[in-house]
């Protein structure tokens, strides 16, 4: 089902400070979705004497099971878990890692504006080290956190509150942007000031806008 877009109506005199999401939001998540749904159970199959299809299907429980939690951002534990040595793998399909449109442009609009800018991620620290060494987009923020440095996963309400208190924003002046509604919903439970749902997270996917709170398809649409 497709919704009608929610247009974002906040002016940037209300924000201090930005928090940005990484897959999806920041970089294109068809990496990711390839990765874990093609390229991971195409080796485990391989690997395992299995069809490609009953890869999937193991795998996919797998997933499942762990969805929502740090164990699932976890290359360590999937490592273990698969037999496989993921971070590795990672590296032979980083030529798939891609910024989205106009993120660079908008990450130089909010720094020319002087807010804080902040990548928050639940993604494993060696995914995000793969990530920034192919795209460069560290220089861009203030500080990068990922949720294994919190200890809970950005779905979880607890989160937002520990992440407030180690960067000490004002959460009433401070602006979410990711592409997941539960992490969205668990930062709106929290009380964030500002919430924008990234509408199209994989360039292989149609636009789909959130019901619920503000969309955008690209970071365009946010500088003034």
């Amino acid at each position: 089902m497709t919704h009608t877009q929610i247009q974002p109506t906040f002016s940037w005199s209300q924000i201090d400070t930005i928090l940005l999401d990484m897959d999806g939001t920041l970089l294109d998540k068809y990496f990711d979705d390839h990765f874990w749904e093609e390229y991971v159970p195409k080796i485990f199959a391989k690997t395992n004497g299995l069809s490609d299809k009953d890869a999937r299907k193991i795998l996919l429980q797998r997933y499942q099971k762990v969805e929502n939690t740090l164990q699932w951002c976890d290359l360590d534990y999937w490592s273990e878990q698969l037999g496989l040595d993921i971070p590795e793998l990672k590296y032979k399909v980083a030529h798939l890692i891609k910024v989205h449109p106009y993120v660079v442009d908008f990450l130089d609009y909010v720094k020319s504006i002087n807010k804080n800018i902040y990548l928050v991620t639940n993604a494993h620290s060696k995914t995000l080290n793969i990530k920034m060494e192919k795209t460069a987009l560290g220089s861009h923020f203030d500080r990068i956190v990922c949720a294994e440095e919190i200890g809970y996963a950005k779905e979880q309400p607890e989160f937002w509150g520990k992440l407030e208190k180690h960067l000490g924003y004002d959460k009433s002046r401070t602006l979410l942007a990711d592409d997941t509604g539960k992490v969205l919903h668990s930062a709106n439970q929290y009380g964030m000031g500002f919430l924008i749902f990234v509408a199209r997270p994989s360039s292989r996917n149609p636009v789909e806008f959130s019901p619920e709170f503000p969309s955008i398809t690209y970071f365009n649409e946010l500088i003034s």
